[in-house]
């Protein structure tokens, strides 16, 4: 557990500089420059996430069950998965999607950490699902409050909302009948 929670701590920590330190940040930047901040921040991103997936897999093998979900939250959380794909797509892809929705990313990820707490009752899964919840939460509130930078992407036009739709939904169906199951060892489909 304690690799899992080191590894939350790395990853969920160096992704929450802007939110808690934005102007640090930005000292950081000119310091050091763009390129080694960027390079500096991926190293701690990898390495957290590194021990998280190790720290997660560990802890699987000796789970501490905090609270049996019914099985019918195992339904509720493929239907909540759906737009997962599509979002996080839509959120590269400047289009209708992501004017209506303003922020896809944290949505997708706010929907996949919901759905796999519904799903999954472990002590693991709440710390794993809940901290990307929290953050997710959390960048979504400090977003109202300071200025966006700018997100690489695809040029906006007319078919970026087909193509997110349309290539999110293959990766799901993909995700859900094989991937999932040769990744993290569930399958999600009864």
């Amino acid at each position: 557990m304690t690799l899992l929670v080191l590894g939350l701590v790395l990853f969920l920590g160096v992704h929450s500089v802007s939110i808690a330190a934005p102007a640090w940040r930005d000292a950081q930047v000119a310091l050091r420059g763009e390129k080694a901040w960027k390079g500096l921040y991926s190293l701690v991103s990898i390495a957290g996430f590194v021990l998280l997936v190790i720290g997660y897999g560990a802890a699987r093998q000796s789970p501490i069950v905090l609270y049996t979900p019914p099985t019918w939250t195992r339904h509720l959380a493929l239907l909540l998965m759906l737009p997962v794909f599509p979002l996080l797509i839509a959120a590269y892809m400047p289009g209708r999607i992501k004017a209506a929705v303003k922020h896809p990313f944290l949505v997708a990820v706010k929907l996949w950490a919901t759905a796999h707490l519904l799903a999954n009752g472990t002590l693991a899964d709440v710390l794993l699902f809940g901290g990307f919840l929290a953050w997710a939460v959390a960048d979504r509130i400090s977003m109202k409050r300071r200025a966006q930078r700018p997100l690489p992407g695809a040029p906006e036009r007319p078919m970026n909302d087909l193509i997110a739709v349309v290539v999110g939904l293959v990766i799901y169906g993909v995700f859900v009948t094989w991937l999932h199951r040769w990744l993290i060892g569930v399958q999600p489909l009864p």
